[in-house]
């Protein structure tokens, strides 16, 4: 009988024992939290929380899934986040993004950046939230695409200049580097003038617009002359408001005809006629001029709209009667 009793107040030591290590166990997890829940979320076994092999009490439940929600953010697979480089291995860049816990991006994924560090910020989207080993996978290239087109997107949308670095020819046109896409240039839209050379263009950092974009085919035109034209249309209103008969401007010759010469005035182009090229006759037009080549003209007359503008060049040297006369 004494055995037995014994056996009873031991069972009961033994009961009491692990009921007051229950009551503590909780009670020591939320003091925990209470202390440091940044800490404690970072911790915590999730893997055995989301089998159910640790279950949260029922009575801390709601206060866990409010410790959670003010910890972390639930970013979508296709969000683009602001995540804080923590660690750097040979091979990886350790990346918190405020989650359940911290994720990988290769460095392969930096290259154009040698100086990454500890501390910089970097943008990145969730690539694979849990891989076989349970890392959750962070890529930082995809999120810079995801960047690069919202960049190039609002640039159509707001007819914003962009600029863009030539890389190559292609067929048709040059390949330009733009937020990092590939863009086309059409050679048409190089320049307002006819290109010659489109080696001269190749490693040049220029300024384009974006003038189309095909979504399906994940395509993007731009264009160096749509931002030429648009600075001659302003330089032409204020030439053109500026013109007077007899005033003398400086210009380029653009063209050469058989009856006469088209001068570029700096946006507005203006007719030399053969006959007012020299006082003296001439044949052809290019036996007094030359392509690109810089001239003062002289404006003798224009229409009402001032489209249509008469320059004189020989106009600018004294008739050879009147030199004879002098003498």
């Amino acid at each position: 009988m004494a055995d037995k009793a014994n056996k009873e107040e031991v069972q009961v030591e033994e009961t009491a024992v692990a009921q007051s290590e229950e009551s503590t166990k909780p009670q020591k997890e939320v003091s925990l939290k209470e202390s440091n829940p940044e800490k404690f979320l970072k911790e915590f076994n999730w893997h055995n929380y989301e089998e159910g092999i640790d279950p949260i009490d029922d009575g801390k439940l709601e206060e866990f899934e409010k410790l959670v929600a003010e910890n972390f953010v639930d970013t979508l697979d296709d969000e683009v986040v602001e995540g804080k480089v923590v660690y750097i291995t040979d091979r990886d860049a350790i990346i918190d993004i405020n989650a359940k816990s911290e994720g990988v991006v290769s460095l392969n994924e930096f290259r154009y950046n040698p100086d990454l560090k500890v501390g910089d910020k970097v943008e990145v989207l969730i690539d694979v939230r849990e891989d076989s080993t349970g890392q959750l996978i962070l890529s930082h290239r995809k999120a810079r695409t995801i960047k690069a087109w919202d960049r190039v997107n609002a640039a159509h949308d707001e007819g914003t200049i962009v600029n863009g670095y030539v890389k190559c020819r292609t067929k048709g046109g040059m390949i330009v580097d733009v937020f990092g896409i590939e863009a086309f240039l059409p050679g048409s839209q190089i320049d307002v003038k006819p290109i010659r050379d489109y080696d001269v263009y190749v490693g040049k950092t220029m300024e384009f617009k974006v003038v189309k974009i095909n979504h399906e085919f994940k395509n993007v035109v731009v264009s160096h002359k749509a931002l030429i034209e648009a600075d001659i249309e302003e330089q032409k209103k204020e030439i053109i408001g500026q013109l007077e008969k007899g005033q003398v401007l400086e210009g380029v010759v653009k063209n050469i005809t058989s009856y006469g010469v088209f001068v570029d005035l700096g946006g507005v182009d203006g007719l030399v006629h053969i006959t007012d090229l020299s006082w003296s006759r001439i044949n052809h037009p290019n036996e007094i001029v030359e392509l690109d080549q810089k001239l003062n003209v002289v404006i003798l007359d224009f229409d009402e709209d001032k489209t249509r503008i008469q320059l004189g060049l020989k106009q600018l040297n004294p008739h050879p009667w009147e030199a004879l006369g002098e003498e």
